[in-house]
């Protein structure tokens, strides 16, 4: 590794405790590691964090009162972020990550690995298809990804936490992203299940908004342990139809059920979705996450609407009837009590107006008794 070039694209919250815990292992290796800051708010980021300006030194980076280290230059010329690169860590918000992805098309040696730590999915006519696999099939190049119960503060102060990675076929790959990433606080262990992984971080966001709404409404902790509950299987058995593939064992990980127990107690959308409820869903998602999160991103609902889209289009609805509910609270058709009410509400003509474009279907998993078994589980498990 002592060879390697790091390059974190995005310098977000997330972001940036990503670079802290790297910055922590490469200061030891000796080189240099790259931050692509977004041009726009690049002078007000590096002001604010104190971080080297590409051929300026400035002071040593502050990210709440925490030092990352000096060795982190602060870059808003993408081509050159990445340039010599041989490591590439993409955090930013998932909906930008096609456009970047095609801005680095032919910008990047051949031979880099990437990891992503972005929790969602692209809907492509197509299909449903993971951020790591869009890496992969745009840039050609092998791609893992890193989740777990992270609330990004919490890490930042040096709080002890967890984290997997999920990689595909080569193990030694994904032991050198452990490396990278573990630090006495921060715990990496890999897992040869990426699309388990992947999904575990992305689906939760959906159940965190059915957390927050239980909130919202001061229906108690029982309520939300049994939503959280039920919101864990369904998690598993989209999982499951999507890719057969996909390991009970790694609902079991910190990419599963601690991840998913954290982002209904502290995250982003479970707040944002507790401000919607208490306000009796008069106001947006959008409105909210403009003046909650503070430039950051709320995930859930925009994932609420991709899942909706494959549920809808391959006739998995009545399946998945709290994943149905969350989005249908999100698009204005139901109120948000209609969360505890979910097994009563069918998707019916109020989603007209907001049913997405219908898509081609990808094939099944190939063990009908499986899907079978998975359905059963379902109705069982929500009666």
């Amino acid at each position: 590794m002592a060879s390697s070039r790091v390059t974190i694209i995005g310098s977000g919250n997330w972001g940036c405790v990503a670079a802290k815990l790297i910055m922590s292992n490469t200061i030891k290796l000796g080189f240099i590691s790259r931050m692509w800051v977004y041009e726009e708010c690049s002078s007000k980021w590096r002001e604010t964090h104190g971080c080297q300006q590409r051929n300026q030194r400035k002071k040593p980076n502050i990210l709440l009162g925490i030092k990352l280290g000096e060795n982190v230059v602060a870059d808003p010329d993408l081509d050159n972020a990445v340039k010599d690169a041989t490591m590439l860590v993409f955090v930013t918000p998932h909906q930008f990550m096609e456009g970047i992805c095609k801005r680095l098309v032919g910008k990047i040696k051949p031979d880099v690995e990437a990891i992503s730590l972005i929790k969602g999915m692209e809907v492509k006519t197509e299909g449903p298809c993971m951020i790591s696999s869009l890496i992969s099939d745009q840039l050609g190049i092998n791609c893992c990804v890193l989740m777990g119960a992270n609330i990004a503060n919490e890490i930042a102060v040096e709080k002890f936490s967890e984290a997997t990675v999920g990689f595909r076929e080569n193990k030694e790959v994904a032991e050198r992203w452990v490396q990278l990433f573990s630090t006495p606080y921060f715990q990496v262990t890999a897992v040869q299940d990426i699309e388990g992984v992947e999904l575990c971080g992305t689906l939760k966001n959906i159940v965190a908004i059915a957390a927050g709404l239980i909130d919202g409404l001061e229906m108690g902790n029982n309520t939300k342990a049994a939503i959280m509950r039920i919101g864990l299987a369904e998690m598993r058995a989209f999982s499951k139809l999507l890719f057969s593939s996909v390991k009970d064992s790694t609902f079991f990980e910190s990419c599963g059920v601690a991840d998913l127990i954290t982002t209904c107690m502290g995250g982003r959308n479970r707040k944002v979705a507790e401000a919607f409820a208490r306000d009796g869903g008069k106001r947006s998602f959008d409105e909210l996450e403009s003046q909650l999160l503070q430039g950051q991103k709320l995930q859930g609902v925009l994932t609420a609407k991709e899942v909706h889209t494959v549920l809808n289009n391959r006739g998995w609805l009545e399946m998945f009837p709290l994943f149905t509910t969350v989005y249908e609270i999100s698009v204005g058709c139901l109120p948000p009590t209609a969360i505890v009410e979910y097994r009563e509400h069918k998707s019916k003509s109020c989603l007209e107006h907001f049913t997405p474009q219908t898509l081609e279907a990808e094939p099944k998993p190939s063990d009908d008794k499986e899907v079978e078994r998975n359905s059963n589980s379902r109705s069982e498990l929500l009666e």
